[in-house]
């Protein structure tokens, strides 16, 4: 009786210990994808072709322009979406002479599984008057309102079935060359 206590005890601190390790990776990977974006999103900037820095702003999928991580004057076309429950990011490098953005050369990458936003949005979108407490834009967002992006990824605190506690994750940045009130 004691033994069969014993290895009961031993693997319920095993599971708990598997389940707290998994906790933790999600929370870091998502750490990552939030750092990854708004570094992204500040350095936001006018395509190779001319295309506006936000070209579209829904509340589970935005598409910027961004030159942050490539080399020399290239600018990529960035997409973060979200699909059965991880968020993706669809990277498409220009090519050619002049420069176009061919979508069929789209690479796409998931960055997140496990989201649980259900029906929060992944995005919120601000004007240049953010001030830290604004509420965000109404949908559909009039892009050219955009100075100010939100990510806000809801991830399940336990890696169980039917896990209903959660946590959010959340951060913001500017498209600095959009900003009008650099004097702030």
């Amino acid at each position: 009786i004691v033994m069969v206590g014993a290895i009961a005890l031993f693997m319920s601190i095993f599971r708990t210990s598997t389940q707290q390790s998994l906790v933790i990776d999600t929370a870091d990977q998502a750490r990552k994808v939030v750092f990854n974006f708004t570094n992204e999103l500040r350095s936001a900037s006018t395509g190779n072709e001319g295309s506006y820095p936000l070209n579209l702003a829904s509340t589970s999928q935005i598409i910027i322009y961004s030159g942050y991580g490539s080399t020399g004057q290239i600018v990529h076309r960035i997409r973060y979406f979200v699909a059965t429950s991880s968020l993706y990011r669809g990277v498409v490098v220009p090519t050619g002479n002049p420069l176009v953005y061919n979508l069929a050369n789209e690479k796409v990458a998931r960055v997140q599984k496990g989201i649980a936003n259900g029906a929060t949005p992944v995005f919120y979108y601000y004007d240049g008057n953010y001030g830290g407490t604004s509420t965000p834009l109404v949908q559909p967002v009039n892009i050219n309102q955009v100075k100010f992006v939100k990510i806000n990824l809801v991830l399940p605190k336990q890696d169980v079935k039917n896990a209903t506690t959660t946590y959010s994750i959340t951060a913001g940045g500017s498209i600095r060359n959009l900003k009008t009130n650099l004097g702030n």
